[in-house]
């Protein structure tokens, strides 16, 4: 294969995917050789590796074999871009392929990435405000929440490339980048991380951040002394804006009228824009169908419950910034283990609970043990400890699936109610010390080898299908949060 041959590619796939996709996402990549039946080609970030190899991988297998290439996968190295072409057929200038930090394959995915080394916090940064011009009403930015603080695991990988994507530059690449999860899972933080990056990279941008309730109430303000042509104008004249919790504009007609026509324009003047939500657009029920399908239209990208090992990454990170704090304050092996173990909820609540660690071994000069944890985190590992039942078993498996109830413990066998109804007997039995028997009664009075039956049919199509697996594992992590 040579570039002329990848120039030809490239101006079909620019008609295939067309103009935006091929800008995003092909036109980044360079080619660099094909070697043992593998097209290998280099990319900026790991993030449009992934998302190519996902996404356009198969395609451009396809347009490649058309041209007589015989490959049967395609890889993305992480290195040095080559220089762009000036046009979609044009082709790329040879280069010695760099040494590849990370490669991202069509045929295995690429591993997520370790944790990072608990690092000290970043001494406070100047003007913590949302926006460097005074003239703009956002939030205070929080000195703390910025990306060298942000622990990145498994969970919450693409959430983090997506955000650094957007901070790196005032060049739209999708639009909006839409962040959703549930509470103290990282979406504020993330959002405050792109503003820090922002004003650091582009001191001159107008970077506004503001909850989506300040949004609200500085829309009535406006409306009660007929000012809104100032309020049009503040939000209409931004580079950057960003939304946080937008659910709470959910069923508030008038603002979300103004949001969606403020969109409207952001959009049109190519100006980025960040949203984020405790669920995804589509899910928001109030939500206006007019800005769900615009919220849509960019990525939109889930935060996932934390896994131990998120856990025990961020607090090993938090206890290395505590530490400098509280030098007097010895942690017995083990403890960070415990803690990563029995309090899966939330990041913010496990945080609290090595804060508050921290504070009472430091007042009483007491070296910090497991023992010493269940004493002084007794109300929040109760919490923790709720068993998990059938009954919310069942809500949140159709809640997930979007399925009602009774059709999950009816005699219906289509397999859109067939396989939900087989992964939460799976779960049932995995996440409950109930019986066989007691789980057939659960569901509209089956016969314990039907149950058994589901468990292991779910437990084969784990081996065999990541999208099952995937599935069995969030919803796990969600009940058990």
């Amino acid at each position: 294969m040579t570039n002329e041959t990848w120039g030809q590619v490239r101006q079909e796939l620019l008609q295939v995917v067309g103009k935006n996709n091929f800008s995003a996402w092909i036109e980044p990549i360079s080619f660099d050789r094909v070697d043992e039946r593998t097209a290998h080609f280099h990319v900026p970030t790991s993030f449009i590796g992934s998302w190519v190899s996902n996404n356009f991988g198969d395609l451009i297998l396809r347009h490649l074999a058309s041209h007589g290439v015989s490959a049967d996968r395609v890889e993305f190295a992480v290195g040095a871009r080559k220089p762009a072409t000036a046009a979609a057929n044009a082709p790329a200038p040879q280069q010695a392929a760099p040494a590849p930090e990370l490669e991202m394959a069509v045929s295995a995915p690429a591993p997520a990435p370790s944790a990072p080394a608990p690092q000290p916090a970043p001494a406070p940064r100047p003007q913590p405000v949302a926006a460097r011009s005074t003239d703009l009403p956002g939030t205070k930015l929080n000195p703390a929440l910025t990306f060298a603080n942000f622990v990145v695991g498994k969970p919450n990988e693409l959430a983090h490339a997506a955000a650094r994507r957007v901070a790196e530059t005032l060049d739209v690449t999708f639009n909006p980048l839409f962040l959703y999860g549930g509470v103290g899972l990282g979406k504020t933080h993330l959002m405050h991380a792109i503003a820090w990056d922002l004003q650091e990279r582009f001191p001159d941008a107008q970077v506004l951040y503001l909850s989506a309730e300040q949004f609200m109430h500085l829309f009535v303000r406006a409306l009660r002394e007929q000012n809104t042509f100032d309020f049009k104008e503040t939000f209409r004249n931004v580079d950057v804006l960003m939304v946080d919790d937008v659910q709470f504009i959910a069923g508030k007609t008038s603002t979300q009228q103004e949001f969606f026509h403020t969109f409207n324009a952001l959009v049109e003047m190519g100006k980025q824009i960040v949203i984020s939500g405790d669920r995804a657009p589509v899910d928001m029920e109030e939500l206006d169908s007019r800005i769900a399908s615009r919220l849509q239209s960019g990525l939109v990208v889930d935060i996932h419950p934390t896994d131990y090992e998120l856990r025990l990454s961020v607090l090993q990170h938090k206890a290395a910034i505590l530490s400098q704090k509280y030098p007097h304050v010895q942690f017995a092996d083990g403890v960070l283990e415990f803690l990563a173990r029995k309090i899966a909820s939330n990041i913010r609540e496990l945080e609290g609970a090595l804060n508050r660690l921290y504070a009472t071994g430091d007042l009483v000069r007491r070296e910090v043990t497991e023992d010493f944890a269940r004493d002084n985190l007794a109300d929040i590992l109760r919490a923790s400890d709720r068993k998990v039942t059938m009954d919310e078993i069942l809500k949140k498996t159709c809640d997930y699936y979007k399925i009602r109830q009774v059709d999950i413990i009816s005699q219906n066998r289509q397999r859109a109610i067939a396989r939900p109804r087989q992964m939460a007997m799976y779960l049932c039995k995995k996440l409950t010390t109930r019986s066989l028997p007691e789980i057939g009664k659960k569901f509209g009075g089956r016969d314990h080898t039907t149950i058994l039956y589901g468990v292991r049919k779910i437990e084969e199509l784990m081996q065999i299908d990541s999208q099952i697996a995937e599935d069995a594992e969030l919803l796990r992590r969600m009940l058990e949060a």
